[in-house]
């Protein structure tokens, strides 16, 4: 039984020890004043665009798990893609997308490359 208790006290302590992927970028956007996904606005027409676009981008099955999460927050019609992809060329899907549902002066493509992890 003592072995058990220390084989789970030693998993959960390995589990705690790993960093997640956005740490630092979640960290550098509570302190610059960056548009993040909690001011997203809650009026129905803002709601309904961030739908379109979310479902839009996650209908895409090229697209990588990255991709499919990014941040895509709605203020006033005004929308800001944050995240990491895994490419140039997914950047530019997303933002394709966002674009083409929301108008090209409406985007504002915050998207980051995430680093290959070797």
């Amino acid at each position: 039984m003592k072995h058990l208790l220390l084989a789970g006290v030693l998993a959960v302590s390995c589990l705690t020890a790993q960093e997640p992927d956005n740490t630092k970028t979640n960290k550098r956007d509570a302190t610059t004043g960056a548009v993040t996904a909690d001011q997203q606005k809650m009026n129905p027409a803002d709601r309904e665009l961030a739908r379109k676009i979310r479902k839009s981008v996650y209908d895409d099955k090229s697209l990588s798990t990255y991709a499919h999460n990014v941040k895509i927050i709605v203020r006033d019609g005004a929308v800001t893609l944050r995240g990491p992809v895994r490419s140039a060329e997914e950047k530019d899907n997303v933002a394709g997308k966002a674009t083409t549902i929301a108008g090209a002066s409406k985007v504002t493509n915050e998207l980051e490359i995430a680093p290959d992890k070797k």
